[in-house]
């Protein structure tokens, strides 16, 4: 990386708020979606007395699901002695995890969803003597172990969030991808005054509002951390940032909305559109990534999705991908199956497994072993050069600020000020470091 960060957890960002959902894998093993009162680290049994391990997820889509569900499905298959009992709790994972930790009673398995070391990192098991380990991504090390080289998590696949975009619009009005803030204004400008009104030129589903903490995640690492001359990463760390420099990514980010550059209901606008939205060329940019472009290449296979790194904000600067992993599985440090559960992660690490989970994610493997191909492949081989810089705020933001990031751009959008933006992130900033 261009510089030395800190060994602190990063992690999951633009999948955070899940549709809650259940079904029945393929071994007629109920998938539940809440949690059912018993104990969730294995101290239960199946029928026959055999293991059973309790697993929590915060899979998303169908597609996620089903993959995985398959791969449960035949582990049981060749382990009839392990029941992989699979729990996808959707929007209330959050709420779940914290009540279980508070109880110490975490399950077997569970999705750290970035937070494996700061969250999580006293309640699970290490996994460093794994064979998959030596297959690690380098790009993870600093994400999933620590300077002792515990691993804390399994990682399914790594995040690598950029831009998407509507390869079809920018062709028509001859925008080559933006790698710089200015130059994405600009292409933005563009579609705006060249089009007929029916296109957003960045479209953003702010009636899911981590939809606009994404933007502003994503924006804050070029802003802070990658360019040499504005690196607050030590400030940040200590608590001694100066927030009013924040007022000038506020004041980007409403000069959008001022510009009729956001799509005119970006306050009540909902993720569930993103697809629809893309397909029916409605939209140019957004900040989403994930199965967006495969399910909006579905619904019309017309469709072309490009992707593009998070574009350079000060002169000289590179554009980055900002990632870490994204679907994870971790060992509580207190279960009673824990060979089980490990058993249950090399079978996920074997390469078929590992490239099945990447594919069905469309994201790319943790494994140097594994080469999945996925929606975005081109375009990931196209900027392979350009650094992985981690989720600006589970390195340099304490835990709770996703909601604060959210929360107080959509006022700004409502009618706040760059100003009271920047006052409420400092003051919740220190308010959250304090406890």
């Amino acid at each position: 990386m261009k510089k030395v960060l800190a060994k602190l957890a990063v992690g999951f960002g633009a999948v955070a708020m899940l549709a809650a959902c259940g079904g029945n894998n393929d071994n007629g093993n109920e998938v539940n979606n809440e949690n059912d009162g018993n104990n969730n680290n294995g101290e239960a049994a199946s029928a026959d007395g055999d293991a059973n391990v309790v697993l929590y997820s915060t899979m998303q889509s169908d597609g996620e699901r089903g993959a995985f569900e398959e791969i449960v499905a035949d582990f049981e298959s060749e382990n009839p002695g392990i029941t992989i009992e699979a729990n996808f709790p959707g929007g209330s994972y959050e709420d779940q995890l914290r009540v279980m930790m508070a109880a110490d009673d975490l399950p077997d398995l569970f999705d750290t969803h970035g937070w494996s070391q700061l969250r999580y990192g006293d309640y699970t098991e290490d996994l460093a003597d794994m064979d998959w380990v030596e297959n690690l991504d380098p790009a993870m090390d600093q994400i999933i172990k620590d300077d002792e080289g515990k691993v804390y998590t399994y990682p399914l696949n790594q995040a690598q969030d950029g831009i998407i975009y509507n390869v079809d619009i920018l062709d028509e009005h001859g925008i080559e991808p933006p790698t710089t803030w200015d130059d994405f204004k600009t292409a933005l400008e563009t579609i705006r005054d060249e089009g007929d009104g029916t296109v957003a030129p960045l479209w953003i589903g702010g009636g899911d509002n981590w939809t606009i903490a994404q933007m502003v995640d994503q924006m804050l690492t070029p802003t802070f951390i990658t360019d040499d001359d504005n690196d607050y990463s030590e400030e940040l760390l200590d608590g001694t940032f100066d927030w009013s420099k924040y007022e000038w990514l506020a004041e980007e980010i409403l000069s959008l909305k001022e510009n009729d550059l956001l799509n005119q209901d970006v306050l009540t606008a909902q993720f569930a559109q993103t697809a629809e939205i893309m397909a029916n060329n409605q939209a140019a940019f957004m900040f989403i990534v994930g199965s967006v472009g495969p399910d909006a290449t579905e619904m019309n296979p017309d469709t072309q999705v490009g992707l593009l790194p998070t574009p350079a904000v000060h002169e000289g600067d590179d554009p980055s991908w900002i990632g870490g992993e994204r679907y994870t599985f971790s060992v509580a440090e207190k279960s009673e199956v824990k060979e089980e559960a490990k058993q249950f992660i090399d079978f996920l690490a074997q390469e078929e497994n590992a490239k099945k989970m990447a594919e069905a994610t469309n994201l790319s493997s943790a494994l140097v072993n594994v080469e999945a191909d996925t929606y975005y492949s081109e375009y990931y081989d196209m900027y392979s050069d350009l650094e992985i810089e981690p989720y600006f705020d589970r390195v340099y933001l304490p835990s709770g600020m996703w909601d604060v990031m959210a929360n107080t751009t959509a006022e700004l959008l409502a009618g706040g000020t760059p100003e009271q933006a920047a006052n409420e992130m400092e003051s919740e900033y220190h308010r959250l470091r304090d406890q």
